[in-house]
């Protein structure tokens, strides 16, 4: 598994741990033992591998990304995402990262702006995964379940208000993927979107 640039993946240990990491030692001595308390190198054998989702999306990848805004308008923008197995297998984390980067600065307002992580775990139960986005900047928390639909992967939930989402994988290769964030009307008839991703799988030589 080739792993991202170190940065990213302290912030996910961070934000993937949901809690705070001991202060009381250096964050370097610290950084290791984060890395192999969290990081998995496969799919556990508990999960089936007809039940794989996630596992294709492990490694790094860039963003063209697509706001649609209440009044029609389109916000641009570039991002990066970054997917790992983690907790011995059982589940894939993100981070998604809006603006990229190399983009970003101290006085990045909140539109638009997540540094955000997705932990997605399979629950035999339901035969299903249970999806929990968390946005620290904007205090966003979105709770969905993912299943395979044809050849897309589709997550359904709800943002924290209780209006119904539908998060999409689609037009999905190897090396590449675009990704669909809807919600749904007042009259419960309509799917609007919210946000569209282009995604493409970093080159080696980029990571």
């Amino acid at each position: 598994m080739t792993l991202p640039l170190r940065g990213s993946l302290l912030a996910m240990c961070i934000l993937g741990a949901f809690g705070d990491l001991a202060m009381t030692t250096p964050a370097a001595a610290q950084e290791p033992q984060c890395y192999s308390a969290l990081i998995a190198p496969e799919r556990s054998p508990e999960i089936p591998e007809s039940a794989d989702l996630y596992g294709w999306l492990v490694g790094n990848w860039e963003l063209e990304v697509y706001d649609h805004l209440p009044d029609g308008t389109v916000r641009r923008g570039k991002g990066e995402v970054h997917f790992w197995w983690v907790l011995e297998g059982r589940a894939v984390q993100d981070v998604w990262i809006m603006p990229a980067r190399s983009e970003r600065t101290a006085s990045l307002g909140k539109a638009g702006n997540r540094y955000g992580t997705t932990l997605r775990v399979w629950d035999p139960s339901i035969e299903a995964w249970r999806v929990t986005w968390i946005n620290p900047v904007t205090g966003v928390r979105d709770e969905l379940i993912g299943r395979r639909s044809g050849k897309d992967l589709v997550q359904l939930g709800t943002h924290s208000d209780a209006t119904p989402i539908r998060w999409s994988f689609t037009e999905i290769t190897p090396n590449s993927f675009r990704w669909l964030g809807e919600s749904l009307s007042p009259d419960g008839r309509t799917w609007k979107l919210e946000a569209e991703f282009h995604a493409r799988r970093m080159p080696v030589s980029e990571q």
